[in-house]
């Protein structure tokens, strides 16, 4: 059986990436819509070995369509994702707009997929922060063995995680240093070229940006409700690939032997773990690729059942588009497609 699948926001990073995704992992595609801004009408976007032009999103009729993947923001997945939902698509959106309402489902497919099986109330399913998706890809068999009790995270996010105008900017700042030119910061609050800016998203009157604040209730509504996590969330002058420095407190005893050999077997985690020169993974070595790197493994001496390690993903993948396409075959094949419909 095949389907046919819209890419609303498909000119921009995740919805490229989205589009790539579907061709790379064979998706059962009878017919692929690209959707943008009626600006972006007729520019051409790469899928597989074919390429598909750009339609908009404000004259397209959706009643044929079986999955829109959704990547364009909060503002037009308010609007739209009820719309299309409304014509009989089931939309997976990766906004932010969507993931606490309490009648749609938070999804990553290595962790809580069962979820699904609760009922697709609304026709919207969505996909959540990118950085909390690398981070419970990596603490759910943990949470499993041992059950955690709080988290630390500070991440070092790139830039691509704010679009494709953010990542000219690191370029255009990073040619200015080397030939001496004035430093133009037009979409981050500093320099971010040979620099770390720890501010992500609007600060919320507990001192914690909405970046963080996701982090926080995003990991409870998909893991655990019961697990403390705090988080102090940084940009990066990487292009693409978010980390992150992880510190969890666990309730049972767990050594870094065995959180080892549980991660080797966990579904989409990748452990490079060899105290060496280069035995981790750097966002260099992530971008591209679909796993969740764990590295770094090693007991926290400062408390009873403690555990450090260092998580890095592609953003644009598992942080989004990968996610996704996932979570479009999780419906296919527990047969929740017409369900959802």
């Amino acid at each position: 059986m095949s389907y046919k699948v819209a890419v609303v926001g498909a000119t921009g990073n995740v919805g490229r990436e989205m589009l790539n995704v579907l061709a790379e992992r064979a998706f059962p595609v009878r017919e692929v819509a690209a959707l943008a801004s009626t600006a972006s009408i007729g520019r051409e976007i790469s899928f597989g070995d074919k390429v598909v032009k750009a339609k908009a999103l404000d004259y397209f009729d959706f009643s044929d369509t079986d999955i829109c993947l959704m990547s364009a923001g909060s503002r037009v997945a308010k609007e739209w994702a009820p719309k299309i939902a409304a014509q009989g698509a089931l939309v997976i959106d990766n906004s932010s707009y969507w993931r606490m309402d309490r009648n749609v489902p938070l999804i990553v497919p290595e962790v809580n997929a069962s979820a699904l099986d609760q009922g697709i109330k609304k026709g919207i399913i969505a996909n959540p922060n990118c950085s909390t998706a690398q981070l419970v890809v990596a603490l759910k068999p943990l949470h499993a063995e041992a059950r955690i009790r709080r988290v630390v995270v500070d991440t070092y996010q790139s830039v691509s995680g704010a679009g494709k105008a953010p990542m000219d900017e690191l370029f255009s700042q990073t040619r200015a240093v080397f030939v001496a030119d004035p430093i133009e910061t037009k979409l981050f609050t500093k320099q971010i070229a040979f620099n770390v800016i720890p501010h992500i998203q609007e600060f919320l009157d507990s001192g914690y940006t909405k970046e963080e604040w996701k982090m926080m209730v995003e990991t409870q509504k998909i893991l655990d409700p019961d697990i403390r996590l705090t988080a102090t969330c940084v940009r990066v002058p990487v292009f693409i690939g978010h980390s992150e420095a992880v510190t969890i407190e666990f309730e049972r005893p767990i050594t870094a032997e065995k959180a080892r050999n549980i991660l080797r077997e966990a579904p989409g985690v990748l452990v490079v773990d060899k105290h060496e020169d280069g035995g981790y993974v750097t966002p260099v070595e992530a971008a591209g690729e679909d796993a969740t790197y764990v590295s770094r493994i090693r007991k926290d001496p400062t408390v009873e059942n403690g555990l450090c390690m260092w998580i890095v993903s592609d953003n644009l993948r598992k942080g989004a588009a990968l996610n996704a396409v996932q979570i479009a075959e999780c419906v296919i094949n527990r047969k929740l497609l017409r369900r959802a419909a």
